[in-house]
């Protein structure tokens, strides 16, 4: 893709130009809800009064084609514009302007219009403490040229003190809230990891539990959870004050619109805040992000890993079918937009969602979809049922990077079936401690690793070798439930064949980095390379200690695999002769 190029030199640009005045625009500037004719344009600074967007298509501003003035009443209060009348599959670059002139700018990219093949390429990641700044894993992703980033939930602690709310546990009000996403768009040290990313293209965001507090099921009542208990019983969590306030600073500090879901019939969402989304890019991916939290029944209780019948009891209500974690209009709107995408030749299915899809284990089960396993048997079956191709889960939340292919039971302790589809979890950008030691810790303290397996564990030489144990640990639970074992090269029988995956570097398992994940398709073989990014974990007495050398670390590959498509686009070439340009005219493959 020639213009990769052309954009790396004006990302650089850009970045050195924005970091030049942002005294009054310290989280720089941001865009975001990309589509083929619109985007979100988003600043806050520090200055009351009028900020002047502008976009053009050069870095050097010559010709602006569109410009736009909102107003600074709050300087902890960002401002956004909503531009449309894009150009499909465009480079368009921005900057912000306040009252003070003090100025940041950025990029992002429209969408490619349906019908075409462009390539993409994209990152994933979530999972970022306040406390945890500046964060140098993501430091080269302004570098690599994205078509956008997703932002997978837990973009700030709300319950965990930093360094902002004179260090108070949870934040409370709507300004409590707002500061702790001030915070992780803040330079420390020399660098803003995260506002250059958002800096270099354009982003879609969700939130998972941490945006308000740990755990929490919008779709209960606030009699449930004695945290939401400023408001009566009677009052849903997602009509909560808590969760107000949380959820409006989230909306505020990315560059998303303010959606509302409308009269769905459904107590839990109708007119509640709406931040699923469904975007397509061409004829090589759709993307579904969607929100795993605030229409979800309450948790079950954890099982007791080393009883079977505590196990047992847990896996039978895991299949209530009147249990949801994402809503029925939510799971309505994903079945039909995959369908679409799968009937529109598009081939790739991306479907973001903070928690894993995959099973690992009763241990933490009932926060991931292994506690809410009628839905999940619902969209995988789905999926299955309607023969929809290469769909892609992209989850974080576990603060690690595990991949497997997907399979599903009908029933409890029913036999699995598998799918072509795949999950890939990945992150933190930085939450101390990561999934490998976590893991080692629990499984330790609940007594399924003796002390001296826990010891041989801490004793391995090296990040590879711990995610070897860690990856046989885990194994062993999945096995023990006739679940596939981690990876795409190791498989249930039933799931042999039904993904073509080649490992490149590393392993299927990466547990002791924080991370980010890109993916990019290939704009000819439309082949997925899968890449995840690490850097060796840090906390705050490193931060403390070696700041430089905390902001000099420098992400490098853990993981990459490449996976074929199933059902793979075949071009044809047309010579428009009059132009002498060549036309890729794509038919997609018949399936047996």
């Amino acid at each position: 893709m020639k213009f990769r190029v052309v954009r790396l030199t004006a990302v650089a640009t850009l970045v050195a130009l924005g970091g030049k005045a942002q005294a009054a625009l310290p989280n720089g500037v941001a865009a975001g809800d990309v589509s083929q004719t619109s985007a979100v344009l988003w600043g806050r600074s520090d200055s009351l009064g009028d900020l002047n967007f502008q976009y053009a298509t050069d870095s050097a501003f010559t010709q602006i084609v569109g410009s736009s003035f909102k107003t600074v009443s709050d300087p902890l209060a960002p401002v956004k514009w909503d531009v449309s009348g894009l150009s499909a599959d465009t480079t368009y670059y921005y900057r912000a302007i306040d009252s003070v002139g003090s100025q940041a700018s950025g990029q992002f990219k429209t969408a490619a219009a349906l019908g075409s093949t462009t390539g993409l390429r994209f990152g994933v990641s979530g999972d970022w403490r306040g406390d945890l700044l500046p964060y140098p894993t993501v430091k080269n992703a302004s570098q690599r040229n994205l078509d956008f980033f997703v932002a997978m939930g837990d973009t700030i602690y709300g319950d965990v003190a930093s360094n902002v709310n004179n260090g108070q546990q949870q934040a409370q009000s709507l300004n409590d809230f707002r500061n702790k996403h001030a915070e992780v768009y803040s330079a420390k040290g020399g660098l803003n990891g995260l506002a250059d990313l958002r800096q270099s293209t354009a982003v879609f965001a969700t939130i998972d539990d941490h945006e308000v507090t740990n755990d929490f099921a919008g779709g209960a009542d606030v009699s449930v959870d004695p945290r939401f208990n400023a408001n009566p019983a009677g009052t849903l969590i997602n009509d909560s004050t808590l969760y107000n306030n949380g959820i409006q600073a989230f909306q505020e500090y990315n560059p998303i619109r303010n959606e509302l879901y409308g009269a769905t019939g459904d107590v839990r969402n109708a007119g509640e805040v709406k931040l699923y989304r469904n975007q397509t890019f061409g004829n090589d991916a759709a993307l579904m992000v969607l929100d795993a939290r605030s229409f979800r029944d309450t948790e079950l209780a954890d099982a007791n890993p080393l009883d079977p019948n505590s196990i047992g009891g847990f896996l039978a209500s895991s299949f209530d079918p009147s249990r949801t974690m994402l809503g029925k209009q939510q799971v309505a709107d994903l079945k039909a937009d995959l369908l679409s995408a799968e009937q529109n030749n598009i081939t790739w299915k991306f479907i973001a969602v903070p928690e894993p899809m995959q099973n690992l284990g009763v241990v933490g089960a009932p926060d991931r979809f292994e506690g809410y396993a009628a839905e999940r048997t619902e969209i995988l079956k789905f999926i299955d049922d309607n023969k929809i191709d290469n769909v892609v889960f992209l989850s974080a939340d576990i603060h690690g990077t595990l991949v497997n292919n997907l399979s599903y039971q009908l029933t409890p302790f029913g036999q699995q079936k598998a799918t072509n589809a795949f999950e890939i979890t990945t992150g933190s950008v930085a939450y101390d401690a990561p999934f490998g030691p976590t893991v080692a810790e629990l499984a330790a303290a609940v007594g399924l690793l003796t002390p001296q397996e826990k010891a041989f564990y801490d004793s391995l030489p090296s990040n590879a070798a711990k995610d070897s144990f860690i990856k046989t640990v885990t194994n062993g639970a999945l096995t023990a439930l006739g679940y596939d074992p981690l990876g795409l090269d190791a498989n249930l029988p039933d799931a042999d064949g039904k993904i073509q995956a080649q490992l490149l570097q590393g392993d299927y398992v990466a547990t002791h980095t924080y991370g980010w994940t890109e993916f990019e398709i290939d704009q000819l073989t439309q082949q997925l390379l899968v890449t995840t990014y690490g850097i060796n974990p840090y906390d705050t007495g490193d931060i403390a200690n070696d700041l430089t050398g905390i902001v000099n670390r420098t992400p490098q590959i853990v993981s990459q695999f490449r996976i074929t498509p199933t059902a793979v686009p075949v071009p044809s070439a047309i010579w428009l002769f009059g132009s002498g340009l060549l036309a890729l005219n794509f038919r997609r493959r018949q399936r047996g």
